[in-house]
């Protein structure tokens, strides 16, 4: 048996906390242990303390005299026992687990053998688990480190948080190749199909601070130009696991940097998949580069772009195959042999209804 609280929450939005003596019972049909309410004994706001304390003297009646003045007296005292400081262990014990299945420590105990290791390692860790448990700033982590139990880390200060992130960038290329290869090992990636696309973030800078060679003002995915910013690129797995990334300035287009995704990914061994990219993606030169050593590529394709093919496709009759109800696609090949192309024509009855009613309101203001 033991005393327990239980909180409720008014319609007013007010909470009020009941106490409770209950003991656990194991249900035969449901197999596992349910709680049984013994005795209430109501709100704690307007709870009747002589009677907890009629209780516990009627309690300790049946006890030994010495187990009975040492509990009277506090739990531990006979001991000795002082309470110091208590702090979080789940989150961060089975975040500790994952990072030593994946070989994280061993990783990064490698790419900074020549240096404190295990200290980077364990700083780095720390902004891992952080970022998954309670997310906060470098300086914030300074007490939330003091509040949870990481191995080998009893605290920390924000200048080696800053000086640890700055070493990753020293080795960032032989890290990202080495975590590729420990992750794709103990789960099997499939790498067949590698998705790729771009976005940018910005600078919160004052808007007269001028560009460097990094943080530039470009074509602003968060719909903020007037702001500096870099242009970030991630290749996925079909399932949604990250490969590799890449960061470039914020002035980059999309359509430059498919030459350099490709180069990379063949360096780790991935060249022959399909590729899998947008419409920002779909130059001539881009596609051509995509094919080269026997590679395919699945890539959107603007429907007003100007080019040819596309325009034989659009123009190509025949009818549609319905998916859902807001999907029917057609399948159209345009050209011959090596040169021939496989369009796939997407139509969604219910867009085009939204879109004819926007025209016909614009036409109506006209």
């Amino acid at each position: 048996m033991y005393i327990r609280r239980t909180t409720r929450k008014n319609k007013d939005g007010s909470k009020v906390t009941y106490i409770q003596l209950a003991h656990n019972v194991w249900d035969s049909e449901a197999k596992c242990s349910k709680t049984e309410v013994i005795y209430s004994f109501g709100r704690e706001d307007k709870l009747d303390m002589d009677s907890l304390k009629r209780l516990v003297s009627s309690i300790s009646r049946v006890l030994p005299p010495e187990e009975a003045s040492e509990i009277q007296a506090g739990f531990g005292q006979g001991e000795d026992f002082l309470f110091h400081s208590s702090r979080a262990l789940g989150g961060s014990w089975v975040l500790n687990e994952l990072w030593k299945e994946l070989e994280m420590d061993e990783i990064l105990e490698g790419v900074f053998s020549s240096k404190n290791r295990i200290d980077l390692e364990r700083h780095i860790f720390s902004m891992v688990a952080n970022r998954a448990l309670d997310p906060s700033s470098k300086l914030a982590m300074e007490d939330w480190i003091s509040t949870v139990h990481i191995e080998n880390l009893e605290s920390v200060q924000s200048q080696q948080l800053y000086r640890a992130m700055d070493e990753l960038l020293d080795v960032k290329s032989e890290l990202e190749e080495s975590v590729y290869w420990s992750v794709a090992n103990l789960l099997n990636l499939e790498v067949d199909l590698i998705y790729f696309d771009t976005t940018s973030t910005y600078f919160e800078v004052e808007p007269s601070q001028s560009e460097d060679d990094f943080r530039m003002r470009g074509l602003s995915k968060d719909k903020r130009s007037d702001l500096l910013q870099v242009v970030i690129g991630l290749a996925v797995t079909k399932e949604g696991i990250p490969i590799r990334s890449w960061v470039w300035p914020g002035n980059t287009s999309d359509m430059s940097v498919v030459e350099e995704v490709k180069k990379d990914l063949n360096g780790w061994k991935l060249g022959r998949v399909i590729s899998i990219m947008d419409r920002g993606f779909s130059s001539e030169d881009n596609l051509r580069y995509l094919q080269r050593a026997g590679n395919h590529y699945i890539v959107g394709e603007k429907m007003r772009s100007g080019k040819g093919d596309t325009e034989k496709a659009l123009s190509r009759r025949g009818r549609y195959s319905e998916i859902r109800d807001n999907l029917q696609v057609k399948e159209i090949n345009v050209g011959e042999g090596e040169a021939r192309k496989r369009y796939v024509l997407v139509y969604n009855p219910q867009e085009a209804k939204r879109e004819k009613t926007k025209r016909d309101e614009i036409i109506k203001k006209l």
